[in-house]
């Protein structure tokens, strides 16, 4: 650090002043034996931050600074020559020394003593042995540098460097974080081991408090035992040492100024977190257990996927915690998380991370298991998704489900192996080892805060019971079981530890079990942190959007005079931005459409729906493979300079104080993008959240999200989602791979008003799909099907006055003046098919048949459409008209909202029939020419059937 940072930093610290030569001697201390201060000052000092790479506690007037850069920078001070000339044997034995260091650090983790159960059989690591190097017992006691070995000593005997090397590398804990490439983080990690050799020391409150958690934890899971006997829980027995973890994530990272933490699980401990670590009132907890039913919530959902919130105080500070519900899928919850904290992240103006946390706790076989893992793990670094470092955390129970052989249950060594993909550092720990949990917990911790990377623990435990407590396990692990059956839990090996070493008394640690039994039976919190009266300033106000019921209508206009501001304004590009030529000519159009001189297309209209609800102060967020361009070249929200490549968007200049918009070109996920956007959503209900598929038919890839979250969530947890999805749809010859959003799926889905189905066909139309999505006060999933061949299409346009007058209609009308009176056959269609459907009948000079849009299918605007047929009095035919195989599309799924409305007509006696594709098991032809005869034959079928 320069002198001027340094003398800044320490100018403007509370520990200058008087204090300043006693927090130098504390610093020495601490650099050459960290365990020889208190905790709370080693604490202080592993916190301090990095500058350029180095810690910034570089304190003036003292050696100290001297002494920190050199480690720091890995470099060692010059040795003083000992006894002489050094033999060229011992030479070779000093560069065998540091590669056993080295050794260590890189596979010491393979040696650890990880397993609680002690089943693992691990092959002897060749090269953690001295032999290996050419060494023997008879070097021991001999004196060899240190090198880099932060352990406080330039030299030493081989016999105390291999025992710090043990006690570092290879005790009830595993580093791996050699695979990083950044020296800087491994030097930090180096340092933070060695220093203390593994072990640091404890207070004697710390060690209490520990025990504190270890009995709650064990005491609710024994409770829920004996009150509910074989009743499903997931409980965390086995796996108990999770509780002080979270704790101990939820403090430090308080300490650090963290004030929100977001976390996801699957099943496993669940009900533990929700009432040991969020302070959930157990007596809550019992009546769902006991069955009975939460108010105004539809089917609701098993106590194990429940979410909650809280406020819990820390040393800096109040937290609020969050834990995301979730479906039985596991880590799908993952991408759900980060897309909620990068929502708050954006609301606080939150770049770096600091103030929301994310915490996501897997399952092992879940973990090596689910592709899911590996595209969040993907999106942690990218522009769009990052949130300054996820903390992940294993409970490894080392079977899942049933599967408990590694060569079934994975390719890999370790569960978390993915996790490398990223150089993110891993701990493995010994969960029967609570001191080690806490020492690899503050670790991860404080690198996620000062280096903003993902990191993960690997909490080797064990499952006490079966998958639930209604299974038995020995049946298909009987080993593993006749050993859990005999091993004692956590919290007993450790109330042991702390009675022998005298920090409780057997009677002190008995009352502290009946302590936590007793809160237990008063339905009295046990989070001693809980805040009772949190700070509701930074919560979000749903208050707006509560207790809506649906209305397909919304006053979506806005004045003429300020829709051509707005588009001047986009339209007006800065100096020197040098456009390609298609891309300019579409800009020049545009301005061309602002000024009324050229009818609009869609391009123009989706993008005045941006810039109008930008305007009226609505946040956007726009992701998907191809958002900034649009895959079929239409949107150009982003536009590059041709010079520079530097990239510009025109929305995000409208005015100098207006909402954020962020546009972004995603990694080619599916899944995990789309979980994400669901996550951001339903955190910013004021916003506009869009995912745009590819093709709409590689939504396919996010079905889980799209079943277990956005068509079923608020019906099961209440969670509010105004989340849409643009789903590019249509039949142009493509092949069965290109043309269908599978519309039938969002249907057959579709009940009790969950989402919104709709399918625009005209640039007005998507202008104010867009904007009633938001203005209005109603928060449900949009599922859009949008145009291809359409976005440029002759007929497919609008003026301006559809924008700045018109409103979304749920049923188009015959457009084409044509006598209802002469009416005698009635063509209902969605989407593209329309406009063949119009061309065909023109071109034939054909009056006698109507052809009406729904340009909404669900919820199904009966009434609209009975308005819509009600002039046609001579009507004999109606045909229901799409593009899609008959087993696909709104054929099945929407057939009876059609009857209905048609039984309601003057004339008596209506068919509904039907014009278009065979049943197919693929959603279309591949070949040109089939797809050119299949679909003259289905507009033939509408007019003739």
């Amino acid at each position: 650090m320069p002198d001027s940072e340094m003398q800044q930093l320490w100018s403007t610290s509370h520990l200058s002043g008087g204090n300043a030569s006693y927090v130098e001697e504390l610093y020495e201390l601490y650099l050459h034996d960290p365990n020889s201060i208190a905790d709370e000052w080693r604490s202080y000092f592993q916190k301090l931050p990095q500058v350029n790479g180095h810690a910034a506690s570089d304190v003036s007037h003292s050696t100290i600074r001297e002494h920190f850069l050199s480690l720091a920078k890995g470099q060692r001070r010059p040795q003083a020559a000992v006894g002489g000339t050094v033999s060229s044997a011992h030479e070779k034995k000093q560069v065998d020394v540091l590669r056993l260091i080295q050794a260590y650090r890189m596979r010491g983790h393979q040696a650890s003593s990880l397993d609680p159960l002690g089943l693992w059989q691990r092959e002897e690591i060749v090269d953690l042995t001295l032999a290996d190097y050419g060494l023997t017992e008879a070097d021991l006691d001999t004196a060899f540098r240190t090198g880099e070995m932060f352990i406080g000593k330039e030299e030493a005997t081989l016999r105390e460097i291999l025992e710090a090397l043990k006690s570092t590398y290879s005790s009830t804990y595993g580093a791996e974080y050699m695979h990083i490439v950044d020296s800087n983080q491994r030097r930090w990690f180096q340092q933070r081991l060695e220093s203390v050799r593994g072990k640091p020391q404890h207070s004697v409150e710390s060690k209490r408090h520990l025990l504190e958690r270890l009995t709650a934890a064990e005491g609710l899971e024994k409770y829920l035992g004996t009150k509910y006997p074989g009743t499903k829980r997931f409980g965390v027995e086995g796996g108990e040492s999770l509780i002080p973890m979270l704790d101990e994530i939820i403090q430090r990272s308080g300490s650090y100024g963290t004030q929100e933490v977001v976390l996801g699980m699957a099943h496993r401990g669940r009900l533990n977190v929700l009432v040991n670590t969020l302070g959930k009132n157990p007596r809550d907890l019992f009546d769902e257990f006991e069955g009975k039913k939460q108010i105004n919530l539809g089917s609701g959902d098993v106590k194990y996927h429940q979410g909650f919130s809280s406020n819990v105080m820390t040393s800096g500070g109040e937290v609020h915690l969050a834990l995301a519900f979730n479906p039985s899928h596991l880590e799908i919850v993952s991408p759900v998380v980060e897309g909620s904290v990068r929502a708050r992240q954006d609301r606080r103006k939150d770049s770096s991370g600091d103030k929301v946390l994310p915490i996501n706790i897997h399952g092992d076989a879940a973990f090596a298991g689910q592709g899911v893992v590996m595209e969040t793990f993907q999106m942690s670094q990218t522009r769009a998704y990052k949130t300054g470092g996820t903390i992940h955390i294993i409970v490894n129970n080392q079977v899942g489900f049933t599967t408990s052989r590694q060569d079934d249950a994975r390719s890999t060594e370790y569960a978390t192996d993915v996790a490398k993909m990223i150089q993110a550092p891993i701990f493995h720990v010994n969960g029967d080892d609570p001191e080690a949990v806490l020492f690899v917990t503050q670790l991860a911790v404080d690198y996620r805060m000062q280096f903003k990377r993902d990191v993960v623990i690997d909490l080797v435990c064990y499952r006490r019971r079966g998958h639930n407590e209604a299974d038995e396990p020995s049946g298909t692990q009987p080993l593993m079981y006749e050993k859990i059956a005999k091993h004692p839990t956590t919290r007993d090996i450790y109330a042991e530890r702390l009675v022998q070493e005298g920090v409780l008394t057997s009677d002190q640690v008995q009352e502290r079990i009946e302590e936590y039994r007793t809160a237990l039976d008063n339905g009295d919190h046990v989070v001693k942190s809980l805040v009772k009266e949190p700070d509701r300033s930074s919560f979000v106000d749903w208050a707006p959007y509560l207790g809506h019921t649906w209305t397909a209508r919304h006053d979506t206009r806005i004045e003429l005079k300020t829709l051509q501001e707005l588009a001047n304004r986009l339209n007006t590009l800065p100096d020197g931005l040098v456009l390609q030529r298609q891309v300019g000519k579409i800009v020049e159009d545009r301005r061309k459409m602002a000024a009324g001189a050229l009818a609009m297309n869609w391009g123009f209209a989706e993008t005045m729906a941006y810039a109008t609800l930008l305007h009226e102060g609505h946040p956007i967020r726009i992701t998907g493979q191809d958002v900034g361009r649009g895959t079929f070249s239409h949107r150009h929200a982003v536009l590059h300079n041709q010079k520079t490549g530097d990239a510009y968007v025109p929305l995000a200049n409208l005015a100098e104080n207006q909402p954020r918009i962020d546009i972004y070109d995603s990694l080619l996920s599916e899944e995990a993008v789309l979980a994400f956007e669901y996550g951001y959503a339903t955190t910013t209900p004021n916003a506009l959240v869009i995912w745009e598929a590819q093709f709409g038919d590689f939504a396919n890839g996010a079905q889980v999200v799209i079943d277990q979250f956005i068509t079923s969530g608020e019906h099961k947890w209440g969670r509010l989602c105004g989340l849409t999805m643009l789903l590019p749809h249509g039949y142009e010859g493509q092949g069965p791979e290109h043309s269908s959003a599978r519309l039938e799926r969002f249907l057959q889905m579709s009940a009790e008003h969950n989402i919104q189905v709709c399918v625009p066909t005209t640039p007005a139309q998507v202008y104010h799909m867009l904007r009633r999505q938001v203005i209005r006060p109603l928060r449900k999933p949009l599922i859009a099907m949008t145009p291809k061949s359409l976005l440029r299409h002759k007929l497919a346009t609008s003026s301006l006055e559809d924008l700045s007058d018109g409103s979304f209609q749920t049923v188009i009308p015959e457009i084409d003046t044509i006598d209802p009176k002469k009416v005698d056959r009635v063509v209902l269609c969605s989407g593209k098919v329309y406009y063949d459907l119009l061309e065909k009948r023109r071109n034939e000079g054909n009056e006698s048949t109507a052809i009406i849009r729904i340009e909404q299918l669900y919820p199904f605007p009966e009434d609209d459409l009975a308005e819509v047929l009600a002039p046609y009095t001579e009507v004999k035919k109606v045909i229901w008209c799409q593009e899609e195989p008959m087993n696909q599309g709104a054929w099945y799924p929407s057939q009876h909202h059609m009857r209905r409305v048609i039984a309601q007509h003057s004339v008596k006696n209506l068919y509904l029939d039907y014009a278009g594709r065979e049943a197919s098991a693929a959603p279309a032809g591949g070949y040109a020419s089939a797809h050119a005869e299949q679909q003259e034959k289905l507009l033939q079928d509408a007019f003739t059937i």
